[in-house]
């Protein structure tokens, strides 16, 4: 099993919206690297769910991934706000994964709060410049997080 942290504006999709859904389709990645890394992801992988671009940015909860990686098809929808024009259905190349909700976190575990926390130095999300929407975690990176929360 590998361990992620996955970015999300609340105010597009949250933490609360994932549980009230149970899953759903995580979508609308537009980064290559971000991409690379949800096409290694595999069912029973579990994330750590951050809201970000709000005021305080944080850690809400838990996630798993449910399937395969599959193209995102958001990719060729006009409607779409992840709409691609470069993308077409014989080249989808952005990725998409299904998720489930696990568990809410009491209390928002803040940025703030992480970069305090030992041993999360190596953190991709601490990185100065780090812009990444989808990044992986080690499992004592994952172990700190949750001894926190």
């Amino acid at each position: 099993m590998a361990y992620w942290l996955m970015k999300s504006e609340p105010d597009t999709f949250s933490i609360s919206d994932l549980e009230r859904l149970g899953q759903a389709p995580w979508d609308g990645v537009r980064n290559y690297q971000a991409r690379n890394f949800m096409r290694d992801m595999q069912p029973g992988d579990q994330f750590l769910f951050y809201h970000s671009s709000c005021q305080p940015p944080g850690i809400a909860g838990i996630g798993r991934i449910i399937g395969e990686p599959y193209p995102d098809r958001t990719a060729i929808d006009p409607d779409s706000p992840y709409y691609d024009p470069k993308a077409s259905i014989e080249n989808l190349p952005w990725t998409a994964v299904d998720v489930a909700f696990e568990r809410k976190f009491p209390t928002l575990l803040t940025l703030t709060e992480l970069r305090s926390l030992n041993g999360l130095e190596g953190l991709a999300l601490l990185q100065r410049g780090s812009r990444l929407s989808v990044m992986p975690v080690t499992e004592q990176q994952w172990q700190i997080v949750l001894g926190a929360a």
